[in-house]
């Protein structure tokens, strides 16, 4: 075992606060990874405060790791000490049903281990995320980083954080652009300008679409051309809703809201799909089912994407140099962060520097 310092919740109504525990030994095929930057995800909020009524207490988020590898099992193969290397959601999964042999650990049949709160479905241990200051992982989970650090007007601290991420973020948006073939030539629409939209932006413009960011606030237009849309649509302007119509061969909705869908089914052309990654605490009120059979539209959902998609999008990412736009903060601001984070006083994630976390707290 490794004793390990961390922030976790005991509760649901508790601040997070400064916490020690045990971590496993490196077993034959396990990589121990210290932690340098962890994003901060919505969902980690969301299980912090119990809203998905599932949470294991104490909980430690945090699926958006980035870090360096300090040891390794004796049957690992594709890491070694002192490489760089990822984990986001998942860190284990049955690996013998259909989705896991098919690479699609996310859609796992017996429910994947997420990087934090456990196994999905119950039963087995408690997990605890990257708010820490290491991990360690099966290296069938982990994953390698290979983004260009020493990039001008960027530290190289700057950029690692700013990869922190894509492990959750940009595979959310990365993966269902991929299954439905975005590329040049195609017009693609993407709802909602906040961690996951201006993702979906830059990978969406990185893929070669035409780009069309939907927004409610006529202040992030500029910031939206600025990452990479080619247009910005006001959501709350029936014109410019109206003159959008049929235009889109695919939409990605991020908004984790209720709202109603109509409108941007209206943008796609005939068998369009609009694909909803954001989970909203109420159900949309919406479709109308005309505005679907009238033109073969298609309404799917996404979730992660499986291992080898991840590395995929983290090559991807890597060869367009594509991080995300944040914030750093160090693990003692992470309850000012949730609060700022509620209000969408962000541009785009906060991430946590770990090299600030106080082990003596």
């Amino acid at each position: 075992m490794s004793h390990a310092h961390g922030y976790a919740a005991q509760s649901a109504h508790s601040p997070l606060a400064p916490f020690s525990f045990e971590r496993r030994a490196p077993g034959p095929h396990d990589v121990r990874i210290d932690i340098l930057y962890c994003g901060v995800c919505h969902s980690d909020l969301h299980t912090a405060r119990d809203e998905w009524h599932n949470t294991r207490y104490p909980s430690v988020p945090g699926h958006e790791i980035v870090g360096r590898v300090t040891a390794v099992g004796s049957d690992v193969r594709n890491f070694k000490v002192g490489d760089l290397a990822g984990v986001g959601c998942i860190v284990d999964s049955c690996r013998s049903c259909p989705s896991c042999q098919a690479g699609e650990e996310q859609y796992c049949d017996a429910g994947f281990t997420g990087t934090y709160n456990g196994p999905m479905f119950g039963g087995g241990e408690n997990t605890y995320g990257g708010y820490s200051d290491h991990v360690v992982v099966d290296e069938k989970y982990v994953l390698r980083v290979s983004h260009d650090t020493d990039n001008p007007g960027s530290s190289p601290e700057q950029t690692l954080a700013a990869v922190a991420p894509l492990l959750c973020a940009g595979i959310t948006v990365y993966s269902p652009m991929a299954h439905w073939k975005v590329g040049s030539g195609q017009s693609v629409g993407v709802v909602g300008l906040g961690g996951l939209g201006h993702m979906a932006v830059k990978i969406a413009k990185a893929m070669g679409a035409h780009v069309v960011l939907f927004t409610t606030s006529e202040s992030k237009r500029e910031d939206g051309k600025r990452l990479g849309a080619d247009e910005v649509v006001i959501s709350k302007d029936a014109k410019q809703m109206e003159a959008q119509g049929s235009k889109l061969d695919f939409i990605i909705n991020t908004v984790a809201a209720s709202h109603n869908l109509d409108p941007f089914l209206n943008a796609l052309k005939r068998d369009g799909a609009m694909v909803l990654v954001g989970a909203p605490e109420h159900p949309h009120p919406t479709p109308t089912v005309f505005n679907l059979i009238m033109r073969r539209r298609t309404i799917a959902g996404s979730l992660i994407g499986g291992i080898a998609q991840t590395q995929e999008m983290l090559d991807f990412c890597a060869k367009h140099g594509i991080v995300a736009d944040i914030e750093m903060i160090a693990p003692a601001q992470i309850n000012q962060a949730y609060e700022r984070m509620l209000k969408g006083d962000v541009k785009y994630r906060f991430v946590m520097d770990l090299a600030k976390l106080d082990k003596a707290a």
